[in-house]
């Protein structure tokens, strides 16, 4: 892929406990997204509560807890300080070319990395359906990366609801960041410059870089 820049949006705890291979050449740039919320579930933390279902069902208060800690989430990312200023460095990192193509994930690649791509491609003006249908394609691959832990978890006695629910996306996760956007700011363009601090200027050269005329297809 000729990869020239990683973006890793993960927490520093995420990091140490799995680091990423940077091959020779590429720029790695750590953006903690989450930095300004201490409530964000680990890897490790999700691995320990799986091996008790009764016991992960009580922490996380079964599918419906699940869900509301997304949708806390996904505000975070709209709202956070440190969720800000990492959005802000990842977009303008694609204005310089020296620095593409870039690869940019978290953990699982549908969170924080979900928001990121969403608002970019909505920048860009892909359609909000179009969005979404991206997004939750996820599901097609990520439910299967993590069945053994899924089967595993339902096989002693958990509810299947709750495996789905967290690693897997639902579309009203992703609503919850589209509509917090909204209420703050309005438009995507404004998110991007109130929010962002990423001028109708810049914006417009994200247009110019990351979109193509039909013909030049």
């Amino acid at each position: 892929l000729q990869l020239k820049s990683d973006v890793d949006l993960r927490t520093p705890a995420e990091i140490s406990a799995q680091p990423d291979k940077i091959p020779t050449g590429v720029k790695y740039i750590q953006l903690n997204v989450m930095a300004d919320e201490n409530l964000i579930v680990t890897p490790a933390q999700i691995d320990t509560l799986f091996k008790d279902p009764k016991l992960a069902s009580k922490k996380m208060g079964g599918v419906e807890g699940v869900e509301a800690s997304f949708f806390a989430l996904y505000r975070d990312f709209v709202l956070l300080p440190s969720a800000q200023k990492s959005y802000r460095t990842l977009f303008l990192s694609l204005l310089n070319t020296s620095n593409v193509p870039v690869v940019f994930h978290c953990t699982n690649g549908k969170d924080r990395t979900g928001w990121a791509t969403a608002a970019l491609l909505t920048l860009l003006g892909v359609s909000k359906e179009e969005v979404l249908s991206d997004y939750l394609r996820s599901n097609e691959y990520l439910l299967p990366l993590h069945q053994n832990e899924i089967d595993r978890f339902i096989s002693n006695g958990g509810d299947s609801g709750i495996p789905a629910a967290l690693f897997g996306v639902k579309r009203k996760y992703l609503e919850v960041s589209f509509d917090e956007m909204h209420r703050r700011y309005g438009t995507i363009e404004e998110y991007f410059a109130q929010g962002l601090s990423i001028n109708t200027a810049q914006q417009e050269q994200l247009r110019k870089l990351y979109l193509v005329r039909d013909r030049d297809l």
